[in-house]
């Protein structure tokens, strides 16, 4: 019995090995690589991981492959897509900070050019050269320049957007931060068509790109990469009316709700405690007004999830039809946990702009016209039984659902959960290893770039490993200030204002995902040695202090006015200009009055 088991994991193990699989097959016959990355999403948020949300074809994609209970990301998007598309950590990509929440004294410092640097490449880059097609729709977030766009970083074809999110029925931008979209194809700006719906038209474009050169008989990269579900939240009227009246209860009901589901489903230790933050309020006391508007707000975000879900089964079954789904690796991430920022809960000059530039009646939220959130408190319940949010370092901003589905492959154990560590740095080795394609270690095509740090999961996708990572070798994090450093079972955190008071705390996240015993000082050693690490990677990583009060929400609200300003006075400045010229003629014709 034990030399059969010892036969069949080997035997998995080698069904997983490049050298092995590059032996026994054409390049042609190499898997296709399919990314599938959500937007926002909490770790809850998907039905395999405890969510009551429809998400059937890619718990169908759970059912065969694995789940990573353990997973971590950036606590905001760009940077994590840096450290997926490179495997380098996002500091020394480019992403030390996004955008739209850098601080002006940081930007262009060393990893902090706020797009992707040319010291890094993207595994597109290396399968390119490997022998793949390589195709990109979605979100990129990574640059707008010539030499930053998804087609100079080794894509062959790219619907992309440059910004960090958009409207999903119509070419217009978050009018509260960017003043025009940003969509390009190949490198070049485009118009979207005039009714669309995003995770469709995503979708559409990359059936396309794969059909386009199917002649060629040479495998693929299509990274999908949805605006499903940032802000603004819209979904299809009867996605919304799906979720009618479900969250009626409130987000501390499906707090509990979903904390339940996740132990059942394996991807929580069943002793997990509830983790109450002080950004919740108490649904009870909301009027029936609010409680109506916060239960919609959810309806829609719901709706919003299912229907990227049911587009994600439109392009499984096109893989089907053209005999190129057994063939295929999947992956399903998101790119950070819930956002809890609403609009509607900011400063007056927000809300006043939100209600001049959509509809925000109750009636309208989540359809065309509205700028919806989830808002706090059911950000709560997609996160749920974490800590914290997006852009915080808590597990609720950093730990999303991720799974890897190879069908054809039966080394991979389908249906299990893999509770080890791991990061979003191991993503790119991971399947470079996985197609035979050697990855670059520290130089490509004749020049130095930055070498990938990543670890090789395959191990756990067939349970030969629970973990690849050593517990004594540390992985950094830091971004706006919240900061990180992983080692073995444990994570050092400090989240500044206002997600936390600045200090420094030690959580064993294995036993505790929900970071609520705080040992700091009932285990001052691994504390202290912990701090050390950090000072270690932020010197090595050339890591910036944050200015004094900085805050990131503040930022983007700095960030956006200086975006904003002169556009929109340049729109105003007809009315001004007649309005000087009717102030000048009254002052002129009152001082001739005055002199008759």
């Amino acid at each position: 019995m034990r030399l059969k088991i010892a036969a069949t994991l080997l035997m998995a193990l080698a069904l997983l090995n490049p050298a092995t699989l590059g032996a026994q097959a054409e390049p042609a016959q190499r898997p296709n690589i399919v990314i599938l990355l959500a937007d926002d999403w909490g770790f809850t948020d998907v039905g395999a991981f405890g969510g009551e949300i429809a998400t059937p074809n890619i718990d169908a994609l759970a059912a065969k492959g694995v789940r990573f209970s353990n997973f971590h990301v950036a606590g905001s998007c760009s940077p994590t897509r840096a450290m997926l598309q490179t495997g380098v950590i996002n500091h020394r990509a480019g992403l030390g900070n996004m955008p739209e929440t850098i601080p002006p004294e940081h930007l262009g410092k060393p990893g902090y050019e706020a797009q992707l640097n040319n010291r890094v490449v993207t595994i597109a880059d290396q399968l390119r050269a490997g022998g793949y097609r390589t195709y990109l729709t979605g979100k990129w977030h990574l640059g707008h320049t010539p030499d930053t766009v998804p087609t100079a970083r080794g894509y062959d074809r790219a619907l992309a957007l440059a910004q960090s999110g958009a409207d999903n029925f119509e070419d217009k931008p978050n009018l509260l931060i960017y003043d025009k979209t940003a969509w390009s194809e190949d490198g070049k700006p485009v118009k979207l068509p005039k009714r669309f719906y995003s995770s469709t038209l995503i979708i559409d474009r990359m059936i396309r790109y794969i059909d386009s050169d199917r002649a060629s008989g040479k495998p693929f990269l299509a990274s999908v990469n949805f605006i499903a579900n940032h802000i603004p939240v819209q979904a299809r009227d009867a996605d919304i009316a799906a979720y009618a009246g479900r969250y009626n209860a409130g987000w501390t009901v499906l707090r509990n709700e979903r904390r339940a589901a996740a132990i059942a489903k394996g991807v929580m230790p069943a002793d997990v405690p509830t983790v109450t933050m002080n950004t919740t309020g108490d649904w009870s006391k909301l009027s029936a007004q609010q409680r109506r508007q916060r239960a919609g707000a959810m309806a829609a975000y719901a709706g919003m999830g299912t229907a990227m879900d049911r587009e994600i089964g439109r392009l499984i079954a096109h893989l089907k039809a053209i005999g190129a789904y057994e063939n295929t690796i999947f992956v399903f991430l998101s790119d950070n946990g819930a956002e809890a920022t609403d609009p509607m809960n900011m400063g007056a000059f927000t809300r006043w702009n939100a209600h001049q530039e959509y509809d925000q009646s109750i009636a309208q939220q989540g359809r065309p016209g509205s700028l919806t959130a989830q808002g706090a408190g059911f950000a709560s319940a997609s996160v749920s039984p974490l800590r914290g949010y997006k852009f915080t370092a808590s597990e609720g901003g950093l730990r999303v659902p991720m799974i890897i589905a190879w069908p054809g492959n039966p080394a991979i154990k389908g249906g299990s959960v893999a509770k080890g560590f791991a990061h979003v740095t191991d993503m790119s080795l991971t399947l470079l290893k996985l197609v035979g394609v050697t990855p670059q270690q520290g130089s490509f095509s004749g020049r130095r770039v930055e070498p990938m740090i990543g670890m090789d999961l395959s191990p756990m996708l067939t349970g030969a490993a629970s973990s690849v990572h050593s517990a004594d070798k540390p992985l950094g994090y830091e971004l706006s200030g919240n900061a990180v450093l992983f080692k073995g079972d444990y994570k050092l955190i400090k989240n500044l204002p206002p997600y936390g008071d600045g200090r420094w705390r030690l959580y064993n996240i294995t036993t505790d995902p929900g970071e609520t015993n705080n040992l700091s000082g009932s285990d001052p050693k691994r504390f202290a040695a912990m701090q050390k690490d950090y000072v270690a990677f932020a010197k090595a990583n050339q890591v910036l202090p944050m200015p004094e009060g900085y805050t990131a929400p503040k930022q983007i609200f700095a960030n956006a006015m200086r975006t904003l300003l002169v556009p929109r006075l340049l729109q105003l400045w007809p009315l001004g200009a007649l309005l000087g010229i009717a102030i000048a003629t009254a002052i002129l014709w009152r001082r001739r009055r005055n002199t008759r």
